[in-house]
């Protein structure tokens, strides 16, 4: 078998851009330049990410680099551009949004990013905008290093997502809950196309920008519908399924994204907007991870309800290009399914099962059922449990240390070990194959945190650590153990919100 091809390793002068989104017409954005900022210096900058654009990551140590990814210099072919959306928030119709605090610079060649093998460069919290209403168009370096981090993360952990290319900061004081000091993360996606983008169009009664702008996400992104019957039609079952696969993949891993608004929503089903997201640690079915949201619409219970009412919203924007209300629920339809498929296929995987059996709905729900009324650590129970041997007492302490009603859980345990026992797992084979599948290493608040408040003495090497830790959440890492260690006492005081 051939080794694949070396990539293509370019300086920074020799990314070649363009921004496809500026040839639409110009009510979809606003040009305008980022605002500088003084004095920027690289926080951090992921190597896989440059090599998804062929940049020599040398490149990420020169001053030049600093200074293009904070938004004091631009690359030759950028057209910088915010582009406006509405949303629904917190379920409540918000009207125009846009990107408040983020500028697009352009789109350049990429690989593994098919169709379009491109992928834009945005920056976030690079100054005013048209769109930024009561904000300050800023991001600060706490809110900065955690989107960096979590992108790279969930990327590593083979859900779709944003991509982070680097971090940087500057001693520019910024006001949030208190003073902080100021950064931008670049972010990189074939699109940042929302959900809200179509609403825009929609509540504003223009149906011809509303064309528009599906013309465009379908000739770009996903043009294999084109020949369809009913294109809009496909386009809307084909964002649903994918919503709806993105939900199950959340859940698996116990992701919290906090603020699933309908302008948070990737066109493409990828995950958008980090801000007050958590991965799941004490097991809490309802658990709510951003502290702004009161009234719990996004706890991790009720993200796959969400998902599907977002893509309603979706539905109701694209309506007058689908036609008909019979045909929109048509495409809705495949949501309840599509999420159930790739649930039940995820979770088989976690639990090691090769093969599919009725009874496995009530072995998944008892599952959930001990790990919620004990509180039990998410990622530590399913990392732990492909050591679980049917027959061998000792394998299970491990688990059973994770729960206060050792009795529920030693029901449970013997539950699952008749379940392994009826298709003759191989506890080797199966602890390979669940080790593959359930993260040792995931972003948990309190490591972020640790990280944050080193970079905010401009000591950065925990970031990069932290990074290399997570870019590999399924190996072992012997040197890396205590990243996969519960949180601490004091992690139970942290709190993350909107600002965040």
């Amino acid at each position: 078998m051939n080794a694949p091809a070396p990539r293509p390793s370019q300086h920074l002068g020799d990314l070649q851009l363009a921004n496809s989104f500026a040839s639409l017409p110009p009510a979809h954005y606003t040009a305008l330049m980022p605002t500088p900022l003084p004095d920027p210096y690289l926080v951090a900058a992921s190597v896989s990410s440059a090599a998804l654009i062929g940049l020599d990551f040398s490149e990420t140590r020169t001053q030049a680099f600093a200074d293009v990814f904070t938004g004091n210099r631009l690359l030759e072919g950028s057209k910088p551009l915010s582009a406006v959306y509405s949303g629904h928030q917190f379920g409540v119709w918000a009207g125009q949004l846009g990107d408040g605090r983020a500028i697009l610079l352009g789109d350049v060649p990429a690989f593994d990013t098919a169709p379009t093998n491109r992928l834009e460069l945005q920056l976030k919290g690079s100054g005013l905008t048209p769109y930024s209403r009561m904000g300050d168009g800023r991001a600060v370096l706490r809110s900065s290093i955690r989107e960096f981090l979590c992108s790279e993360a969930m990327a590593a952990l083979g859900i779709p997502t944003t991509r982070s290319l680097c971090v940087t900061g500057s001693d520019q004081p910024v006001m949030r809950e208190q003073m902080e000091t100021a950064a931008v993360a670049t972010r990189m996606a074939p699109s940042f196309v929302r959900f809200g983008s179509f609403e825009h169009w929609f509540y504003n009664e223009k149906h011809d920008e509303l064309r528009t702008l599906a013309d465009y996400v379908i000739d770009n992104f996903y043009p294999q519908l084109r020949a369809a019957e009913n294109p809009y039609k496909a386009l809307l079952t084909e964002v649903t399924l994918r919503t709806a696969q993105l939900m199950a993949q959340w859940q698996s891993v116990g992701f919290m994204h906090g603020v699933m608004n309908t302008d948070n929503m990737s066109i493409l089903g990828l995950t958008l907007d980090y801000g007050p997201f958590g991965f799941m640690e004490a097991f809490n079915a309802h658990h709510i991870c951003n502290h702004t949201d009161q009234q719990g619409r996004y706890s991790y219970a009720r993200q796959p309800q969400i998902g599907e009412w977002n893509c309603f919203a979706l539905g109701q924007a694209l309506l007058p290009l689908i036609g008909s209300v019979e045909e929109t629920q048509a495409a809705l339809r495949i949501y309840k399914p599509a999420f159930s498929e790739k649930f039940l296929a995820l979770m088989h995987a976690k639990l090691g099962l090769q093969t599919s059996q009725p009874e496995d709905a009530v072995l998944f729900d008892d599952m959930f059922g001990i790990l919620h009324a004990s509180h039990a650590d998410f990622t530590s129970f399913f990392r732990r449990l492909g050591n679980f041997r049917p027959g061998n007492a000792g394998s299970a302490e491990p688990l059973r240390d994770l729960f206060i009603d050792r009795a529920a859980f030693d029901a449970w345990a013997l539950q699952y070990a008749t379940r392994l026992q009826q298709e003759n797992s191989d506890d080797g084979a199966r602890k390979l194959a669940m080790d593959a599948v359930n993260p040792k290493y995931v972003l948990r608040n309190y490591l972020a945190q640790v990280a944050i408040e080193k970079a905010q003495k401009k000591d950065f090497s925990e970031v990069a650590r932290l990074l290399q830790v997570l870019e590999r959440p399924y190996d072992e890492q012997p040197e890396n153990e205590q990243y996969a260690a519960l949180p601490p006492d004091w992690a139970n005081d942290l709190e993350v919100s909107c600002s965040s």
